[in-house]
């Protein structure tokens, strides 16, 4: 029996329903209209999402893995997605917020693999090694074999004190085997200049965002935090996958306000999180075009429409 086998399921969630308007000026200026950066060449000939869902695959099989999108988005990423299962693309009717997403997703997931690992991919990063980044994400998901009560996030190690990033201050390390996992003393979400300064000098870490827990680790952090949001959408679990889902969770999305799983939830009930910190990879949030023009920079790339 292969090593694989013997694992419980992993199965990985690509983040990919965000609107990107910090970028729209951007991305019209590298394909000639607006767009959701997942959705364009912002680093190289091919879009972040294709990036994104060409790292998870290092890891992760492709059937094992759910591209959550929204429907106005179609037009951007139906060519990108052609060749996808269309049961393992999660269309949203619109846009609520992070949790909403990885909620419905989870939901989606368990009713194939309730057991299941699952790590949770944003579609709008810059990694310079794929398999490096990946091989994290591996004891990640290790970490959580052993421990299945925790929910491991990566943390990135700073290059400088940014205010625009997340960041997660570790405490003491976690016994675990073959990995320097560290329980997560608190969040810090977008600090002040002067605060960031102070986190860099603390050993803190940048949030990735990119975690890996159990389905129903996960899902409990939810309900701790948000049971409103928990019980309007595991209500239709009994409808997912049939001909109905599309209209239920689209009246029951109409219903939702935005929640960002980040601040909302893993900050409201830092309960079990751990934070795996990265080492030996370059990384960027490329949320902002300073960010997307400093990466450039640094691959000493200089692509015709920056040129323009």
């Amino acid at each position: 029996m292969n090593r694989q086998t013997q694992l419980p399921r992993r199965c990985a969630i690509i983040l990919a329903g965000g609107e990107g308007s910090r970028l729209q000026q951007l991305t019209a200026k590298i394909v000639g209209r607006p767009m959701p950066k997942q959705f364009c060449p912002v680093i190289g000939n091919t879009s972040l999402l294709e990036q994104t869902r060409r790292r998870v695959a290092i890891a992760i099989e492709e059937q094992d893995t759910f591209t959550v999108v929204n429907r106005a988005h179609e037009p951007f990423y139906r060519a990108s997605l052609a060749q996808v299962d269309k049961t393992q693309i999660i269309v949203q009717p619109e846009a609520r917020g992070t949790a909403a997403a990885i909620v419905y997703a989870l939901l989606r997931a368990a009713r194939t693999a309730p057991a299941a690992s699952v790590a949770i991919f944003p579609s709008d990063h810059y990694v310079d090694n794929d398999a490096s980044f990946m091989r994290h994400v591996d004891t990640a998901f290790d970490a959580v074999e052993q421990r299945p009560e925790i929910t491991v996030l990566l943390g990135i190690r700073p290059e400088r004190a940014e205010p625009g990033y997340g960041w997660i201050e570790p405490a003491q390390s976690l016994a675990l085997d073959r990995a320097r996992i560290f329980e997560v003393r608190r969040f810090w979400e977008k600090p002040p200049q002067a605060t960031a300064e102070k986190l860099l000098q603390r050993g803190c870490l940048w949030n990735s965002f990119v975690m890996v827990g159990r389905i129903s680790t996960l899902l409990g952090l939810v309900i701790m935090a948000r049971p409103g949001l928990y019980s309007s959408l595991a209500a239709l679990r009994a409808y997912l996958g049939t001909a109905l889902e599309e209209a239920k969770i689209k009246s029951t999305y109409a219903r939702l306000a935005p929640v960002d799983f980040s601040s909302e939830i893993l900050s409201r009930v830092p309960v079990n999180l751990a934070v795996l910190p990265v080492r030996g990879v370059e990384w960027s949030d490329l949320g902002e075009p300073a960010r997307v023009m400093d990466t450039l920079a640094r691959l000493q790339m200089r692509p015709q429409w920056a040129a323009a």
